[in-house]
C-alpha cells in the first residue's frame, strides 16, 4: 500500500493493475483513473480509463468525434499534470462550449442534443470477404493478459482478413479500447481500415459501430449482443455487423455479403 492507503499500481504486459485485499487474500483488479484530453493546452474531455497508450486513446477519441482527420503530435501536458495528454491542434471544427465526459461503462456523456450524437462517416468500402468460421473465431484470438489476471477489462483487436491479430488494446471502457486501437492505426498510417476487421470482447453498442464506421472498418464482430441502434447504424452504413461470436458460431445482423459459408 502507498502512504495514503491507496493500492500501489503494478504493470503487466504494459497494462496496469493493483493488488487489493479481499477476505484476507490478495486479489488483482484493473486500474481505473481519469484522463484529461487537452488540445493545444485547452481542456476538452475527461474519460475514465485504464492507464497506458494514452496518446493513442486521445487521438482515437478525437478522430471518432470528427475533430481530427489524421495523426497529431500528442504527449503528456507541458505542465506535467498527472493523467493528462495534450494533442496538437487545430481541430477541424470547434465543439463550442460543449465538453465531453466519458465513463468506463457508458461512453461519452453530456453531448448537447441527441442529433449531435452521430458523427457522419464516409461510405464504407466493399472490404474483404471472410469465411464465417474464421469470423466466429476472432474473439478467441484476442490476447487479453490483464483480463486473464483481473477479469475486469474489455478488449478491441484489429485483424487482417486471414485472422492475424495486428493490434490489440485492453481497457476498463470498451469505447476506450476501440479508441486506442484506432489511435494506434492512425499513428501507423493505416486508417481508413478498409481491408481490416475490428473485433470487440463485449456487446456491440451504437458508439462502437460509429467509431468503426468513422475509421472506415467494413466489418465489426463482437462476443456479445448488438443494440437496436447499433444494428440500424450498421445497416445504414452498409457495415457487416456480427454478434454472439462464440463456440464456432456467429450471428449476422447486417452486411452478410462479406461473409462466406
Amino acid at each position: 500500500m502507498s502512504d495514503g492507503g491507496r493500492p500501489e499500481p503494478r504493470t503487466f504486459g504494459g497494462r496496469t493493475y493493483v493488488e487489493v485485499e479481499r477476505e484476507g487474500v490478495a486479489d488483482l483488479v484493473a486500474v481505473e483513473e481519469p484522463l484529461e484530453i487537452r488540445v493545444d493546452g485547452r481542456p476538452l474531455a475527461v474519460t475514465m480509463r485504464t492507464p497506458g497508450h494514452d496518446e493513442e486513446l486521445a487521438l482515437g477519441f478525437l478522430f471518432g468525434e470528427g475533430l481530427i482527420d489524421e495523426a497529431r503530435e500528442a504527449g503528456p501536458a507541458a505542465d506535467l499534470a498527472a493523467n493528462t495528454v495534450d494533442v496538437a491542434g487545430p481541430l477541424l471544427h470547434e465543439p463550442g462550449e460543449r465538453r465531453f465526459y466519458a465513463t468506463s461503462s457508458c461512453g461519452v456523456c453530456g453531448k448537447g442534443a441527441l442529433e449531435e450524437v452521430e458523427v457522419h462517416s464516409a461510405p464504407l468500402p466493399d472490404g474483404p470477404r471472410i469465411p464465417r468460421d474464421l469470423l466466429a473465431s476472432l474473439p478467441e484470438r484476442l490476447r487479453q493478459p490483464t483480463f486473464e489476471r483481473t477479469g475486469g477489462l474489455h478488449a478491441t483487436g484489429l485483424f487482417d482478413p486471414d485472422g492475424e491479430l495486428l493490434i490489440v488494446r485492453e481497457d476498463v471502457g470498451r469505447h476506450n479500447a476501440m479508441d486506442k486501437v484506432v489511435g494506434r492505426a492512425l499513428l501507423d498510417g493505416s486508417v481508413p481500415l478498409g481491408e481490416r476487421v475490428l473485433c470487440v470482447s463485449g456487446r456491440l453498442s451504437f458508439e462502437l459501430v460509429q467509431k468503426a464506421a468513422v475509421a472506415g472498418a467494413p466489418i465489426l464482430v463482437g462476443v456479445g449482443a448488438p443494440s437496436s441502434l447499433a444494428v440500424e447504424l450498421a445497416r445504414d452504413r452498409s457495415m457487416t455487423l456480427a454478434g454472439f461470436a462464440r463456440d464456432g458460431r456467429v450471428n449476422l445482423y447486417s452486411g452478410a455479403e462479406r461473409v462466406g459459408a
